[in-house]
């Protein structure tokens, strides 16, 4: 028994040491900013520090807790000279980390202020594949939108930088959430984002849907008589936000029309029962013809 133990436990001590010496290695906050409904981002800098798009890392701040590590998906593009967590106050943890920050206090916070905080990974994740394909579907539901934040700046600034060289040509991107408000940062990305595409005569490189699925009588009234202002009443972006939940098989069959003969990826972050529906669809769509159009599925659970 033992010569079957003494290897992969060899090994698991091999990568316990390297994730401490990771985690022991400095690490500097930069800025700390304070989004609406208790959201803050955490943009940090570590030395040698090298991250791929939709990532994640393990985070500790001895201040709060001296032994808890907590996961949190990278919102930060490669090509930015930092790297940023959002972190949502929803627990003891999130919220003594809110407080070490000197987020509770009006005052600015000097940065010698801020707590000590521990980083190890980066660690992959399916999302790294997206610049494999020339059309990808994103979909994200609730928390499961904050990796595609990471996968659609660093898509954008490829583009910007040399669109001529980018295999990746089209972005389906769908976003499913209970509400708005825990994720607005997320919306003044997708603005952002909006505004520079239709700056560069490219407004069709991206196509997005967002789809409120929980809502009552009053807020679909609201929406139907803001429906003809120029921007969404909710997120303020030019895309209507529909609601209810999409009909997949509508999706597939309209994106697979209008790219016969392409391998498209499909990128889920969400729940697994999502999962099930999208990898049956990418399935039902695909042609049995080596030569037609092919839905390629990968998924992250939280």
């Amino acid at each position: 028994t033992w010569k079957w133990v003494v290897g992969p436990m060899f090994l698991y001590l091999c990568e316990r040491l390297v994730r401490f010496w990771r985690s022991q290695q400095k690490v500097v906050i930069t800025k700390v900013v304070i989004h609406p409904f208790k959201t803050i981002e955490l943009q940090m800098m570590k030395k040698g520090f090298k991250m791929e798009v939709g990532q994640y890392i393990f985070v500790k701040c001895p201040a709060v807790s001296k032994l808890e590590w907590h996961p949190f998906t990278l919102t930060s593009a490669p090509e930015e000279d930092y790297f940023s967590i959002h972190v949502r106050i929803v627990g003891d943890w999130t919220e003594g980390l809110f407080n070490a920050c000197g987020c509770d206090k009006q005052e600015f916070q000097e940065a010698w202020k801020m707590p000590k905080i521990a980083v190890d990974g980066p660690f992959g994740t399916a999302s790294e594949d997206v610049f494999s394909y020339e059309t990808v579907m994103l979909v994200g539901a609730g928390i499961g939108v904050t990796p595609f934040a990471s996968v659609l700046k660093s898509v954008w600034y490829k583009y910007c930088h040399d669109a001529t060289n980018l295999k990746l040509k089209k972005i389906y991107f769908y976003w499913l959430c209970r509400d708005t408000h825990a994720f607005e940062w997320f919306a003044d990305l997708l603005q952002s984002l909006e505004a520079q595409m239709q700056e560069r005569n490219n407004a069709d490189f991206l196509s997005y849907n967002i789809y409120l699925t929980g809502w009552d009588e009053t807020q679909a009234t609201h929406f139907a008589v803001h429906h003809e202002e120029e921007k969404d009443v909710i997120t303020g972006l030019k895309q209507k936000t529909l609601y209810g939940r999409p009909n997949w098989e509508i999706e597939f069959k309209s994106i697979a029309e209008k790219h016969p003969g392409s391998r498209i990826g499909v990128f889920l972050c969400g729940p697994e029962a999502l999962a099930d529906t999208l990898n049956k669809q990418s399935i039902n769509n695909s042609d049995a013809d080596p030569r037609g159009v092919h839905f390629i599925f990968n998924k992250e659970n939280f």
